[in-house]
């Protein structure tokens, strides 16, 4: 973007429009929370001067669903826009945009959670261990007559925890300090996963600021992001704590400092550890520091697991072997059952279908992005693989796949993501079972188990073959 001599440059009125766009995004979904309990935000029992804060307004599903949706398509065609124009703003512009996102998640903390259920899940879980109870081995529902165990929704009051050690340890944290009052628990969680939130964010913009292009992509990507002020901050997700080690274990790039923020990550949730095989990549002709971060990482990532004891990979075996509502393998595993039959899932199947299509995927993408294969390249290229081509996904998932992208050059990666996390966001909308109102149970129905797995499906055939066709015209582009 050229200026006058003595101007910065800012964004051009189709920019500001983009921004716009953002900034309604973000203030419909302060809305949703601030309203109160409804069909998009879980009841929290508890004082009511005691945070978090909302008018009681108990407005109609009907209407904060529809706050939920205009959400995300407006901030969804926001990002979309934004990403696509060519003006990069002055690094004061860049700035501003940061410290809004900083701000926003902010007073996202002060609001109820909003989009699921998960946080009381969190809050139960950190309950049982104050208790003295193996969260691994129970749920909710071993809690009778527990105010906070009482507030978990169906139909996971049975389910014990797939998390992490480290996860499990900052919700016993925060029900310590909660007590018995679910508001202040859940609360002090929004605090947590709001900082988790904002130090990636200026993590990734330390990370970046010596390009300006690079630093206006990452404050999209990330900091500003609507659909993740959505999805991780006002939905409140654990998913967050472990991006915050991950983006620190690439931005900080030191040995043992990289060992331990893998650690932690792998040790709030498993997958997570595709990032681990970046700096592995980056440094396998180093077998010295190799050993040396791969050691610390399994120290501390073992010494949580070992804490937390045998039953901590129960669930996460089970849950492994799942498929998501909104996923295209739904449709596969339909397809196989109305023509081998319905006498199995085809679970097995369908893992090594997803491998494959995992494989392929990342083969494009090192294609796109090969020079040079660094820790922050081979780690965004597997990440965005999974997100795409793992048989469980929910929206949250992505977040992991867009601090990663957020890292690099632009290359039209990012807008598939949006795609994809706009996708699904309209697919779990809202993630929750209780509450809702029998006519708008066709955003499950139909939605959620038709509509979006065929578009995912498509979307991921274009990411495979738009990626290998640009990877073939970067490889043969005069130097």
């Amino acid at each position: 973007m050229t200026s006058q001599a003595g101007t910065e440059p800012r964004p051009t009125s189709a920019g500001f429009a983009a921004l716009a766009l953002i900034a309604v995004s973000v203030l419909l979904t302060m809305t949703i929370g601030l309203l109160g309990p409804s069909a998009m935000v879980p009841g929290l029992p508890g004082p009511a001067w005691q945070p978090p804060y909302s008018l009681d307004v108990h407005p109609a599903p009907h209407l904060v669903v529809a706050l939920g949706a205009l959400a995300i398509v407006v901030g969804g065609l926001g990002l979309f826009w934004a990403l696509g124009s060519r003006a990069i703003p002055s690094a004061r512009f860049t700035r501003g945009l940061v410290m809004a996102g900083c701000v926003a998640a902010a007073v996202l903390a002060f609001l109820p959670p909003s989009g699921s259920a998960d946080h009381l899940n969190y809050a139960a879980y950190g309950r049982m261990v104050t208790l003295g109870l193996d969260p691994y081995a129970h749920g909710a529902v071993d809690l009778p007559g527990d105010p906070v165990a009482a507030a978990v929704e169906q139909p996971w009051r049975e389910e014990p925890s797939v998390y992490g050690p480290v996860a499990t340890a900052v919700q016993a944290l925060t029900s310590w300090i909660g007590g018995d009052s679910v508001r202040l628990t859940i609360f002090v969680l929004a605090l947590v996963n709001a900082a988790a939130f904002i130090a990636t964010g200026l993590l990734l913009d330390r990370f970046t600021r010596a390009d300006p292009a690079l630093r206006w992509r990452a404050a999209l990507l990330w900091t500003a992001n609507p659909l993740l002020l959505y999805q991780l901050v006002a939905g409140l997700h654990v998913d967050t704590l472990a991006i915050a080690f991950m983006v620190a274990a690439l931005v900080l790039n030191g040995t043992a400092t990289t060992g331990v923020m893998l650690g932690l990550g792998v040790a709030v949730k498993l997958n997570a550890g595709l990032v681990a095989l970046g700096p592995a990549w980056e440094l396998r002709r180093r077998p010295k520091r190799l050993a040396l971060v791969a050691g610390t990482a399994l120290a501390v990532a073992g010494a949580g697991y070992l804490w937390a004891g045998g039953h901590a990979f129960d669930q996460v075996s089970r849950a492994g072997k799942a498929i998501s509502l909104a996923s295209f393998w739904r449709l596969v595993q339909g397809g196989l059952q109305a023509v081998v039959g319905t006498g199995s899932a085809y679970r097995g199947e369908i893992q090594v279908g997803a491998f494959v299509v995992m494989a392929l995927l990342a083969w494009a993408l090192f294609r796109l992005w090969r020079p040079p294969a660094d820790a922050v390249r081979v780690a965004a290229v597997l990440v965005v693989a999974y997100v795409f081509a793992t048989p469980y996904i929910l929206p949250w998932y992505d977040g992991l796949a867009f601090a990663l992208v957020a890292m690099l050059a632009a290359s039209g990666v990012e807008l598939f993501l949006v795609g994809h996390l706009t996708m699904l966001s309209l697919a779990y909308l809202p993630a929750r079972v209780e509450a809702q109102p029998d006519d708008l149970a066709w955003l499950t129905t139909v939605v959620r188990a038709q509509v979006v797995p065929w578009l995912l499906l498509a979307l991921t055939a274009g990411l495979g073959w738009w990626a290998w066709r640009a990877g073939a015209r970067a490889r043969t582009r005069p130097e």
